[in-house]
C-alpha cells in the first residue's frame, strides 16, 4: 500500500475492524517513513457488474464514481466522511441484489439522489441539477416546488 502522503510502499497496520454493516474492513495504518497514518478499506470483491451508459456503452461497475459524485453534492455540507461512504455502501448493496450482470446508470442515479434527498435537502438539489442535466432555470425551479410540496419540516444533515 502506497503512503498518500510521501508514496512510500511499506507501512504498518495500527488497527482493523469491520465496518458497521460488516461488509468491509477499516484499517488504519502508519507509514514507515514519514509516520502519517492513513486509513484504507478491504472489500469483498462481488461478481462484476457492468454499468450501462446513457449512449449504450458498457463499463465496469465502480463505487469510486459513486463516491466522487456524492462528495462532490455533499461539499461544505455538515455531513461526514462516514455518512457518505455508508450511502455508496447501501446503494451498491441494493444495486447487488437487484441486478444480476448490468444496471443502468439512471437506477444508480435514482438511488443516489433518494438517499441524498434522505439525509440534506442541498446535496439532493446539487446532486439532481447535475444528473438531471437542467438546461435552464425553469427545469430547475420545477424541482425545487416539487421537492418543496412533497416534503416534510425542513431537513438538515444529520
Amino acid at each position: 500500500m502506497k503512503c498518500p502522503f510521501c508514496k512510500y510502499k511499506e507501512d504498518k497496520v495500527v488497527d482493523s475492524r469491520a465496518t458497521q454493516e460488516e461488509t468491509a474492513i477499516r484499517r488504519r495504518r502508519e507509514c514507515l517513513k514519514c509516520g502519517k497514518r492513513f486509513t484504507t478499506y478491504e472489500y469483498i470483491e462481488e461478481i462484476s457488474l457492468m454499468v450501462i451508459k446513457k449512449d449504450g456503452r458498457r463499463e465496469p461497475f465502480d463505487r469510486q464514481k459513486i463516491l466522487a459524485g456524492v462528495i462532490r453534492a455533499c461539499e461544505k455540507r455538515p455531513i461526514g466522511m462516514e455518512k457518505m461512504e455508508g450511502i455508496v455502501t447501501l446503494i451498491e448493496r441494493l444495486i447487488q441484489k437487484k441486478y444480476d450482470r448490468e444496471v443502468p446508470t439512471n437506477k444508480i442515479g435514482e438511488l443516489v439522489m433518494e438517499k441524498l434527498k434522505e439525509i440534506d435537502d442541498v446535496a439532493y438539489v446539487r446532486f439532481a441539477s447535475v444528473y438531471r442535466q437542467f438546461k435552464d432555470v425553469g427545469q430547475f425551479m420545477l424541482e425545487l416546488k416539487d421537492m418543496l410540496n412533497k416534503r416534510k419540516p425542513l431537513k438538515a444533515a444529520r
